[in-house]
């Protein structure tokens, strides 16, 4: 494939920013601030995200060196290809892809559940239940609508779906800006106590969601080849992207605790935004957080699709799936079959209502964490094999790096396991990983079979 044929190189430093951020920025910081701080208490919050973002700007680094060494789309499938064989690289990306269609799929029925709080009447009628979870007609419709204009924003280019991004991150971050100066106005330091709450193993309960706030620095590898940026800066605005996230968690989190009592975060159906109807005594306050939290579900979600549809990319263009899906528009520069059949897949996740996107999004999760420990590994590999590979973006202490961040991924991925408090459920969320598994097996055993014959 020439290069003309390939990618359009168009992203520049705020859209680079504005991607990996609004991914990290999803749904998560309206939804769950308030099951943050009763578990761990104010202080006990920002210990949490403060520790979890150490272990996830480790995990970073690894990233920062390989993908300015490696501007591919793909990422992850190129790095470890080149170090650990096509075998492993594999296991890696379709682990990777599991999890970012997950995403896809979860915004879909986030965003219908979002849009509830603000126009409770969107309800049209229950067609059906599936696993305890009402299949409402207003839901589908909204969830499919968005996917459609999610999905032809993407189809249209990466500059487009830039241009959202950018444009939805600056409205987030004036509702973030609307809750903390809320909260520095007329907060009450009192509010904030118990700063650490009894057990103190509730930061633990916290520390284990933080990488999952945190995925999606990982989409600027995938989209590495659209930017036209210095190779090296490309690794230190990953890093960035990452310190800007966890100090948005934190100052979110901050702003809460000072905003609401304890009895008023207990009862609280949506914290973020009951503390800014609190601070600023209106109703419409808490309209425009849970707006901005529209924003990062749109944000998130647009953000997954450039990440999925490159992995594909990247997966066809060395023969693992049908070679269609390494088609590049002659016009748009999208792989756009990519981007449609996950466009097509996403459109179902509203017909299954809400249960069993919560498994997904555990198992998603799971396979993520999958592809931190394979990165950080090939980044102490290739340290070793090719010393001499061009790396414009030299991480210092490598091995302090290296090895940590897979100790680092380890441990995040033992928190999945039977022996944790957060341990996946079997057989629901072990089931998917093992459908998903052995989808890409017989996938690899194709794979395997045509290179043989080739």
């Amino acid at each position: 494939m020439t290069d003309s044929t390939r990618f359009a190189k168009v992203l520049k430093t705020p859209e680079v920013i504005a991607l990996a951020f609004g991914a990290m920025i999803g749904w998560s910081w309206v939804l769950l601030t308030g099951v943050w701080l009763t578990a761990a208490g104010t202080v006990g919050t920002l210990i949490a995200f403060a520790v979890g973002g150490l272990a996830v700007t480790l995990i970073g680094l690894t990233y920062s060196e390989l993908a300015s060494a490696m501007p591919k789309a793909g990422g992850e499938h190129i790095y470890t290809e080149r170090a650990l064989g096509s075998r492993w690289s594999f296991v890696c990306t379709w682990a990777l892809l599991f999890s970012y269609v997950n995403v896809c799929m979860f915004e879909a029925v986030a965003l219908p559940s979002a849009v509830e709080y603000l126009y409770p009447d969107i309800r049209l009628g229950t067609l059906w239940n599936v696993l305890g979870s009402d299949v409402d007609l207003g839901f589908i419709l909204i969830g499919i609508a968005a996917t459609a204009l999610v999905t032809w924003v993407n189809y249209l280019g990466i500059r487009t779906a830039a241009m959202l991004q950018a444009v939805v991150t600056i409205v987030i971050i004036g509702t973030g800006i609307l809750l903390v100066t809320g909260a520095i106005a007329f907060g009450d330091i009192n509010n904030a106590q118990p700063w650490i709450a009894t057990p103190v193993s509730g930061i633990l309960i916290v520390l284990i969601m933080v990488p999952s706030m945190l995925v999606g620095f990982d989409v600027i590898p995938q989209s590495a080849e659209e930017i036209d940026l210095p190779p090296n800066k490309i690794g230190r605005l990953l890093v960035f992207s990452v310190a800007c996230a966890v100090a948005w968690y934190i100052l979110i989190a901050m702003a809460v605790g000072f905003g609401l009592t304890t009895q008023a975060l207990s009862t609280a159906k949506m914290a973020t935004a009951d503390a800014a109807t609190s601070l600023w005594s209106g109703s419409w306050a808490g309209g425009l957080l849970v707006l901005g939290g529209i924003g990062g579900i749109l944000t998130s979600w647009n953000a997954f699709i450039v990440g999925a549809s490159r992995v594909l990319f990247a997966l066809a263009e060395s023969g693992h799936v049908p070679k269609i899906f390494a088609k590049i528009h002659p016009k748009h520069k999208t792989p756009y079959v990519g981007i449609l059949a996950i466009g097509a897949l996403t459109m179902v996740a509203p017909l299954f209502g809400r249960t069993i996107l919560v498994w997904l999004v555990n198992s998603g999760s799971f396979a993520v964490t999958v592809a931190f420990v394979f990165v950080a590994i090939s980044f102490l590999v290739l340290r070793k094999t090719e010393p001499d590979m061009p790396r414009p973006f030299k991480v210092s202490h490598p091995n302090l790096v290296g090895y940590g961040g897979v100790i680092m991924a380890l441990g995040l991925l033992s928190a999945f396991f039977p022996w944790s408090a957060s341990a996946l459920s079997w057989p629901e969320e072990w089931m998917t990983i093992l459908i998903w598994s052995l989808l890409g097996g017989v996938l690899f055993i194709r794979y395997e079979r045509n290179r043989s014959n080739s």
